[in-house]
């Protein structure tokens, strides 16, 4: 124990605390606790929850079990090459496009069109013998 330091200092331990509002849902961060050990730290995040918000679930991990990456391991993150062609972008203006089209009144030139292809596939082709 360093000198100025409480007794109780190195007795509580800094938790995490994420959580799950649906079965569907994804878990999400909520907040850091101070607790002696895990037990005791389900505990004050169940009862911090359920007097607030729904959940199915709750998870609560230590700080200190928690790795984060290293500056060299971040820059190993970084693409080699370009492969930005492989990045899905550039397509936002599709559900404005099929919504205008959904919502199109069609005038009678059109619908008697949509027949037309239909004929034209059950016609028989010039120079096709008859049976």
């Amino acid at each position: 124990m360093e000198k100025g330091q409480s007794p109780d200092a190195n007795f509580y331990e800094v938790f995490e605390v994420f959580s799950k509002r649906s079965h569907k849902a994804d878990m999400v961060y909520q907040f850091s606790l101070l607790a002696p050990n895990h037990e005791m730290a389900l505990a004050m995040a169940q009862e911090n929850f359920m007097r607030r918000e729904p959940v199915v679930d709750i998870w609560v991990v230590k700080r200190s079990d928690i790795r984060k990456m290293t500056e060299e391991e971040r820059e190993s993150l970084a693409r080699l090459d370009n492969k930005d062609y492989r990045l899905t972008r550039g397509y936002g203006y599709l559900r404005q496009k099929w919504k205008k089209y959904e919502q199109k009144q069609f005038d009678e030139k059109e619908i008697f069109s949509w027949g037309e292809v239909d004929h034209a596939k059950n016609r028989k082709r010039p120079g096709s013998t008859a049976q």
